[in-house]
């Protein structure tokens, strides 16, 4: 392992200098990260590299007005240095040393349970120190090929300091390339990423093109400052408190909604954006009411275009890789493999891609670095095990005990309340095996394998909020699905659940 942690320096000390790795990671950002880490501690080699000059990636600029939407609560109903505590800080990366877990929570001054952007930037600078892990920053991929070898295709990651060549390639480099949708005068609006300081819209009218987190948030932190604001796009806003998702507008950005609500100067319209046009000083905004198809035109002082972000893949399609959406995000296996392209993989907010079952239409919460950091992990794992002989751990579980531990595992476990509905606890039964525990796994990829007879349990919310442990059960080929009670206190480990756990499991472990 030492020899993994040194990096392979070069000749100017920096690790990982060109030339050829079995694993090759872009993007320093949480994602990116993270699953060096864990590829790291799987005995993994790999480079991991950077276009930044230190580790943070997005969070070394967004969000502009420093609060983050994922909590951390320093004091929990858990022990930081527990797996368990991991629900309740949901921006630390994990990690295996109790002393590298829960960063995060000894950054903050107490003054909000929400980190700020330094805090954030902070607590990723702070793992890679306390962990070892070695970067090199200052790397900039500029594009990709492939080739053939005798050993099968290989990878050439082009960079500015020289090619990289590689079996496996995971991409790690965020969803942060600024999107502007075409239409007239659009090139002349500003992007999200262009927003100038707070005090400079001071008694402006502001027209903001986009009701989605970022657009909220640039109405929040200039509620202060601007003198009206108006918040435009075909379609309602969502919010995630009715969704039961992250996708949607979080509470913290609800303020602009209540003045809109009271008469407060903001403004939210559903419209479509037909044309902006340069009037002297102003703009004016042409739009369509999306209820009554009627125009309006309104002036504004400034224009910002909150509009949403794409992931810059560069010249990944040209290798073949399939993208899809107005993201450009690249479809995916169940463990974030490119879905056209073997052994191209994703780490980070890139894994949305992967949209799992979607129950209730429900999204995962691999768009946030709660979700995706088990994601990391879990891709670490599968790029070990499929392609470098690492063997999985598969504890041996006694029968009695089967029905304690997945209803423990549905209460506490955080990979199930961060990823609900997509990543779940797996057992399989298996005659000469017997009962075994098989770790955390993607849920459609359970749902959509075969193999031995099985069982996994995550946890889920119904159409209603209501939160369940669901059981998926295998035999014989076929998949069958089964709710369990919810609890008000979100204790699923009741003498009816497991009474209904222990039917369920009982033909399963006879």
């Amino acid at each position: 392992m030492a020899g993994l942690a040194a990096g392979r320096p070069s000749e100017d000390g920096r690790p990982f200098p060109p030339g050829e790795y079995p694993v090759v990671v872009i993007g320093s950002g949480p994602g990116g990260l993270q699953v060096s880490y864990c590829l790291q501690r799987l005995g993994i080699e790999h480079a991991l590299l950077s276009a930044d000059e230190a580790p943070g990636g997005m969070f070394r600029r967004f969000p502009f007005f420093q609060r983050l939407l994922s909590w951390t609560k320093p004091y929990a109903p858990a022990e930081r240095d527990t797996r368990a505590y991991e629900w309740y800080d949901w921006n630390s990366l994990l990690a295996d040393d109790p002393d590298h877990r829960a960063v995060m929570a000894g950054l903050m001054d107490g003054t909000s349970e929400f980190p700020t952007r330094p805090d954030m930037e902070r607590n990723l600078a702070t793992f890679v120190e306390r962990t070892g892990l070695p970067v090199r920053y200052g790397c900039r991929w500029e594009s990709s090929q492939r080739e053939a070898s005798a050993e099968g295709d290989r990878f050439v990651i082009v960079t500015d300091e020289g090619e990289y060549r590689a079996r496996i390639c995971v991409f790690a480099v965020g969803v942060a390339e600024a999107w502007t949708p075409p239409g007239p005068g659009m090139d002349q609006v500003p992007h999200y990423v262009d927003t100038r300081p707070a005090e400079t819209y001071a008694g402006r009218r502001l027209f903001i093109i986009g009701k989605q987190n970022s657009g909220f948030e640039l109405a929040n932190g200039l509620l202060p400052w601007a003198r009206s604001i108006v918040l435009a796009s075909p379609r309602s806003a969502t919010f995630s408190i009715t969704n039961h998702s992250l996708a949607g507008i979080r509470a913290r950005y609800l303020q602009p909604v209540e003045d809109f609500v009271v008469g407060g100067g903001v403004h939210v319209v559903n419209a479509s954006i037909e044309r902006v046009e340069r009037r002297g000083d102003a703009f004016l905004v042409h739009t369509r009411r999306s209820e009554n198809g009627q125009p309006l035109v309104v002036e504004a002082d400034d224009v910002i275009a909150a509009t949403g972000f794409q992931a810059p893949l560069r010249d990944l399609a040209a290798l073949g890789v399939a993208l899809f959406g107005q993201s450009r995000l690249p479809a995916q296996s169940p463990f974030w493999e490119s879905a056209t392209v073997p052994g191209i993989f994703f780490a980070g907010t890139i894994t949305q891609g992967a949209a799992g079952l979607k129950k209730y239409g429900i999204p995962s919460s691999s768009g946030a670095v709660a979700g995706y950091r088990y994601n990391a992990r879990v891709l670490a794992e599968q790029i070990a095990e499929r392609h470098f002989g690492w063997q999985r751990p598969r504890p041996e579980l006694e029968a009695a005990a089967v029905v304690p531990y997945l209803l423990d595992e549905a209460t506490q476990a955080p990979e199930l309340w961060n990823q609900r509905s997509y990543l779940a606890r797996a057992i399989s039964v298996e005659a000469g095996s017997g009962i075994r525990d098989e770790g955390i796994v993607p849920l459609a990829w359970f749902v959509d394998s075969s193999g031995p007879d099985a069982l996994a349990v995550a946890v889920e919310t119904d159409d209603r909020g209501d939160i369940h442990p669901a059981v998926y059960v295998r035999r014989a080929g076929r998949v069958d699905e089964r709710l369990l009670e919810s609890h008000p206190l979100l204790d699923f480990r009741t003498p009816g659940n497991r009474a209904q756990l222990e039917e369920i499991v009982r033909p399963l472990v006879a």
